[in-house]
């Protein structure tokens, strides 16, 4: 037992900076959300009438979560567990395979398992570490949402439920991490599985069913198959019931101990889905950088390309729902349009709207994942080999950067073709044909200005350029999300790429911001360039 309370430190040593930016940002998130809450919606009227809105919305189920009362702890609950319970997901998938697979990968689990400890130490070392990471988080959440001035049962409920999603992605990651053969599989497979938690308990919202004064949402039984949506079934601020939590420490628990057996009759570096051998020789364009780096990124993009495509199928399919249940109520009519000052925009473009800017965020993502693979082969050492050939860092890069635009376009347009084709089964024809293809690329732009900059980043500091760039996503999505609501100040909601892409169909195509958002992205690709030629590779 010492020696795997030993690793649980040496574990906790690396992550000193990592984890404690995870938890204090998710707690600080939590603690502004109830802050801006309390102010924005100080009055029991303007709370009533926003649950009102979002009761009868699927698009606001979809994004933000269950209604379950007026009070200021359920508002505050509705606008931001969801995003909460997704970073949890996220710190916890990362913690896992970071110690596991990635360990394995890199050779330091063989130099660990060389001294006369079990076979699952690390693992049950980094199950452990998950644990109390996650309980920390918890408490911390609860102590944000204590000091907001919420009522501390709630509280606490709020901050548990938070803690017990993260620790069955624990769970799921540490399986996860059995079953595929890299790292960077590994935490692909299960970033996704955390989004697909969010999508899966967004259609169960969706679907719900109001209460008759509108308060409150029934959720669908779809929203089952999420942790997500069980962490929701708390209710903490109306009727607190942690009976679900306990299901979801208990299912956390039974998986852990069954990954645990997994590991103990698993070879170090083997996989329960074995990696396949290459090719002799390689294809056509195997022999360019571009072909290289398609070659390499293709799995990844086709998995990108999937939940774009469900995410513009969900947008496409519920957009008609939202009309229709929306269209003949005047007041909720006016309140949904407010959300466009001077729009005179239909329902069903507010909400095809609204998830087609996330499926940009998505495409950002796509580009970001894109241009960090560069990092990973520098770091395991192939970047060396690879450039030892008579070819230029600078058309390594490019070679990289234009997969990465392509992979943007791409997943845009999966989107856009997704909505298009879920409201032709709708029976709905809304606008020319093209539209949402094209209002999904007006994003375009936006997602290239991030991508541009985590080549920087890479070029710059490569050994936090990892943290750093899916941190400036995650920093934009939030001023996206929560902006107007902690009413942060115009200048810094401008820094967001996301701040200035056309919201097409409510807003018309803005081809002068387009076009400056294009020339930063080009801008900053020739630096990246220019500093990547000027440095050293780095281990």
């Amino acid at each position: 037992m010492s020696g795997i309370m030993g690793l649980v430190l040496a574990q906790a040593r690396r992550d000193r900076i990592v984890l404690p930016v995870w938890i204090m940002g998710i707690a600080l998130l939590g603690f502004a959300v109830a802050g801006a809450v309390a102010t924005e919606f100080a009055d029991e009227a303007d709370r009533a009438a926003i649950i009102n809105v979002a009761a009868v919305s699927p698009a606001f189920l979809f994004v933000r979560g269950l209604p379950d009362g007026t009070s200021i702890g359920a508002v505050v609950f509705f606008q931001g567990y969801a995003f909460t319970a997704v970073l949890a997901g996220l710190m916890s998938t990362f913690l896992v395979i970071r110690h596991t697979r990635t360990d394995e990968e890199l050779g330091r689990a063989e130099l660990i398992g060389s001294v006369p400890i079990p076979r699952a130490a690390s693992l049950t070392a980094t199950l452990m570490l998950g644990a109390a990471a996650n309980l920390v988080l918890a408490l911390c959440v609860a102590a944000g949402f204590a000091a907001a001035g919420l009522p501390g049962p709630g509280a606490v409920t709020t901050g548990a439920a938070v803690g017990a999603v993260g620790a069955f992605f624990v769970a799921v990651s540490a399986a996860i991490a059995q079953v595929m053969p890299s790292g960077r599989a590994a935490n692909g497979a299960a970033a996704g599985l955390v989004g697909a938690a969010y999508f899966l308990r967004g259609i169960g919202d969706a679907f719900g069913t109001p209460s008759a004064d509108l308060t409150q949402v029934t959720s669908g039984w779809v929203s089952l198959l999420s942790p997500i949506g069980w962490g929701q079934r708390s209710r903490p601020f109306s009727t607190a019931d942690p009976a679900p939590l306990l299901v979801l420490t208990a299912a956390a628990a039974a998986l852990a101990v069954t990954v645990l057996v997994v590991r103990s009759g698993r070879d170090l570096g083997a996989s329960l889905l074995p990696e396949r051998a290459g090719r002799e020789r390689a294809g056509a364009g195997g022999g360019s950088f571009l072909g290289l780096a398609w070659r390499q990124q293709r799995p990844t993009l086709i998995g990108w390309c999937l939940f774009a495509a469900l995410l513009g199928g969900i947008a496409g399919g519920l957009g008609p729902v939202v009309s229709d249940v929306i269209g003949g109520n005047e007041s909720l009519r006016g309140l949904i349009l407010r959300l466009v000052p001077g729009s005179r925009a239909e329902i069903i473009d507010v909400f095809t709207t609204a998830l087609l800017g996330i499926a940009g965020v998505l495409a950002a993502a796509a580009g970001i994942q894109a241009v960090l693979r560069l990092r990973a082969e520098e770091a395991e050492g192939r970047a060396e080999l690879l450039l030892a050939t008579p070819r230029s860092r600078a058309r390594w890069l490019g070679a990289n950067l234009v997969l990465a635009a392509a992979s943007v376009a791409v997943v845009a347009v999966v989107a856009g073709t997704g909505a298009t084709i879920g409201l032709s089964l709708s029976g709905v024809v809304n606008g020319p044909p093209g539209l949402l293809v094209a209002a999904a690329l007006a994003h375009v732009p936006a997602a290239a200005v991030f991508v541009a900059a985590t080549a920087v980043l890479f070029a710059a500091v490569p050994r936090v350029s990892i943290p750093l760039a899916w941190g400036m996503l995650a920093g934009g999505l939030v001023v996206g999300q929560f902006g107007e609501l902690l009413r942060l100040p115009a200048w810094l909601q401008d820094v967001s790429p996301f701040r200035h892409s056309a919201a097409m169909p409510v807003e018309p195509f803005d081809p002068a911001a387009a076009l400056t958002m294009s020339a930063i992205a080009l801008a900053g690709a020739g630096i990246a360039a220019y500093l990547l030629r000027r440095r050293d590779l780095t281990a």
